[in-house]
């Protein structure tokens, strides 16, 4: 199957304005995010950039990007739009949408996804952690997958995903940011508007589930940093002095 990675970034975040540049350890956070997707090596990499200091940055650390209407709405609008430029001819069967702001996700997790899609007859793969701590049970920043799983405990189906207080006993599975989606099931998400439940817990996910698109998901053993405070970038300025990296 092939397959391009494709990583959404934009100047203009919410909380935390022009994250994809913010310097971790001397290494702009989107070059951190594009080596890691290199080094999983499940296809070609590139940069899906809402703006131009983007692409400079990529472009002089030896990446390609792609730019694109900064005014898109979402990141999978930004890599249905870089999917387009880059390969007109639809020859990826594939796509991974890997966020910008997981400046030391592990290679395992991006291979995870592609290799859950390249397995299973889902039409989206994603990626699920154990969670951390009780508390992410009850943290509405913490988005839960509610999950089918397989008899190997090593994958299964997503039912649902809510940051609601999950309660009884059983494993609480943390989401990842991470999508691998077939091409057809890209075009379709992004085709359809958002859907009710996906307005109600701000999850866009959940439109996928609505439109009847089954979405699976690989586990890994810990979910990886997100950067999108400034408490959050202190704590990846941290971890790369901790690593030397």
């Amino acid at each position: 199957m092939k397959t391009l990675v494709l990583i959404p970034a934009r100047l203009a975040a919410t909380r935390l304005p022009g994250k994809p540049l913010a310097d971790i350890g001397g290494v702009a956070m989107i070059v951190r995010v594009w080596r890691q997707a290199m080094a999983a090596g499940v296809g070609q990499v590139a940069v899906a950039a809402g703006d131009a200091d983007i692409v400079a940055a990529v472009v002089a650390a030896g990446g390609e990007a792609v730019m694109t209407d900064p005014d898109l709405p979402s990141g999978s609008d930004r890599i249905h739009a870089a999917l387009h430029a880059l390969d007109p001819q639809g020859a990826v069967e594939a796509v991974i949408n890997l966020q910008g702001d997981m400046p030391f996700v592990s290679t395992e997790a991006i291979s995870a996804c592609a290799e859950r899609l390249q397995a299973s007859p889902c039409d989206i793969a994603t990626v699920v952690a154990p969670e951390h701590a009780i508390a992410d049970r009850t943290n509405p920043d913490v988005v839960k997958a509610i999950l089918s799983l397989d008899p190997d405990g090593n994958a299964g189906r997503c039912l649902y995903f809510t940051r609601s207080t999950l309660y009884g006993d059983g494993p609480v599975w943390r989401h990842v940011g991470l999508y691998g989606y077939r091409r057809d099931a890209l075009r379709r998400f992004t085709e359809a508007k958002p859907s009710p439940l996906e307005l109600r817990e701000k999850l866009e996910q959940l439109r996928a589930l609505e439109l009847g698109l089954r979405i699976d998901a690989a586990v890994i053993a810990d979910a990886p940093l997100s950067v999108d405070t400034e408490a959050d970038l202190d704590a990846a300025r941290r971890e790369a002095e901790k690593r030397r990296l």
